[in-house]
């Protein structure tokens, strides 16, 4: 019985280390320091900007599309030269258009000698309509004075009518020439200009900028159902743009004459100036369906002072940019000076239905929710769930939960509305740390930034 009796102690001695060491080991776990950095809340400047990629362009580029069909028998100029207003471009082969001109030159002629011969014809009915009139004057005096018979004064009658007749006729007949002449000088004046644009000129000032056909080849002049063929384009390359796509979600925050910062990919650590000129009021849309992107075209006129140092007036294009460069650009949509903010990474998103609640917050109005469908019993039941944000404050080693309300913000810092006071140490990193693993009241420890990534990687 006695042997019994130790046995059963040394079971009961065995749990209670066993349970000793399992509580030494979890408040071991717990009291787990987990290493952070932080960064105190301060007045800055935050400006907030919408970044998008487009093209460099010119503000004036000018398509140069011929008016008139034909082969292209001479190029005056090369790409990249330089072209005055007025300049002779190119030629197309004027042979056909000459022929046409001389062929409506005769006929503008024919139609005149007709007219002449009108004009003659109208004469000789006027000479005889008189004539025919001073008959029917003085036979109608003889008939009554019933000198004449009625025979002669009937065809006296006859007489005068019949050439009043031909003297109308006459006169429409030179009318029809004249309209025959008009029309005739019409095709003349188009038949002289087609052979005038076979010469093609510049409209403009500029650049050649792209040289689409060369000596020999074929063009199609323009119509009412084509613009005809490109044959070169002029560009004011001392005015450059860029044309960037900005998101749905971004354009109503970007407004004309907004500043822009633009990054060139041809000049690396170097940001130009510019400024908004043009906002699309149509979307551009790409892709079909659910997958399609909505974007909106904006254009940025560049500061021509922001790269004078790069303009080189020895070279025959002085301009540093060419048209299609790629480019970045920041436009600045807001600017708030001295305003209390904290690094963007600091503030995190919490679920009101669990972090939020279990600290005794209240829900407030926000601008994210989401809702859950869960089972319950066997039926459906819906969860809302709201969104918040949340900072976590560095106090005596341990951390806080605090709720915030955040404004616009910029790459770097996020503006503070409400929830943290300046001069608060705010948990800055790491990321996992503050985005996922972190809670109320954990004990922490603040090291410097560079030392804590060294600790990661350890």
């Amino acid at each position: 019985m006695k042997k019994g009796n130790k046995k059963w102690y040394f079971i009961i001695g065995g749990v209670l280390v066993a349970l000793v060491i399992i509580l030494v080991v979890a408040k071991k776990r717990n009291q787990h320091v987990t290493e952070v950095s932080a960064e105190a809340s301060m007045n800055r400047t935050i400006v907030e900007t919408v970044a998008a990629n487009g093209k460099i362009q010119p503000a004036l580029d000018v398509k140069i599309s011929p008016y008139i069909s034909g082969e292209v028998v001479s190029l005056f100029v090369r790409e990249g030269a330089f072209v005055n207003k007025g300049d002779i471009l190119a030629k197309i082969d004027p042979t056909i258009y000459l022929s046409n001109l001389e062929q409506v030159e005769a006929n503008v002629n024919s139609t005149r000698a007709n007219m002449a011969n009108a004009k003659a014809r109208v004469a000789q009915a006027e000479a005889q309509h008189t004539k025919a009139k001073l008959d029917f004057d003085r036979n109608e005096k003889l008939y009554k004075q019933q000198v004449i018979s009625d025979a002669d004064w009937d065809g006296v009658r006859s007489s005068f009518k019949v050439s009043a007749a031909e003297l109308e006729a006459a006169q429409e007949s030179f009318k029809a020439t004249q309209f025959q002449v008009q029309n005739s000088e019409a095709a003349l004046k188009e038949a002289r200009e087609n052979l005038k644009r076979t010469s093609i000129y510049a409209p403009n000032d500029g650049t050649v900028s792209k040289l689409s056909v060369e000596e020999g080849e074929r063009v199609t002049g323009a119509s009412q159902f084509s613009a005809g063929t490109e044959i070169m384009r002029i560009a004011n390359l001392d005015r450059m743009e860029v044309k960037v796509e900005v998101s749905e979600n971004d354009i109503p925050r970007v407004k004309l004459n907004d500043t822009c910062l633009i990054e060139v990919d041809a000049y690396l650590n170097r940001k130009f100036k510019g400024f908004v000129t043009e906002i699309a009021t149509s979307a551009n849309t790409t892709g079909v369906s659910a997958d399609q992107v909505t974007n909106f075209e904006v254009k940025i006129m560049m500061i021509k002072d922001s790269y004078s140092d790069l303009i080189n007036e020895s070279k025959s294009i002085s301009s540093p940019f060419r048209p299609g460069m790629s480019a970045t650009v920041e436009i600045q949509t807001n600017q708030l000076i001295n305003v209390l903010s904290i690094p963007i990474q600091s503030v995190t998103t919490r679920s009101d239905t669990t972090e939020g609640r279990r600290f005794g917050k209240k829900k407030t109005e926000t601008t994210e929710s989401t809702e859950t469908e869960t089972k319950v019993n066997g039926t459906d039941s819906k969860q809302k769930e709201v969104t918040k944000e949340y900072v976590f404050v560095l106090e005596n080693d341990k951390v806080r939960l605090q709720e915030v309300k955040t404004g616009i913000q910029d790459n770097t810092y996020i503006q503070i509305l409400e929830g943290v006071e300046a001069g608060a140490m705010v948990v800055t990193g790491p990321y996992k740390a503050v985005s996922k693993s972190l809670k109320n009241g954990d004990q922490v420890k603040k090291v410097e930034k560079n030392m804590l990534f060294e600790s990661n990687k350890k």
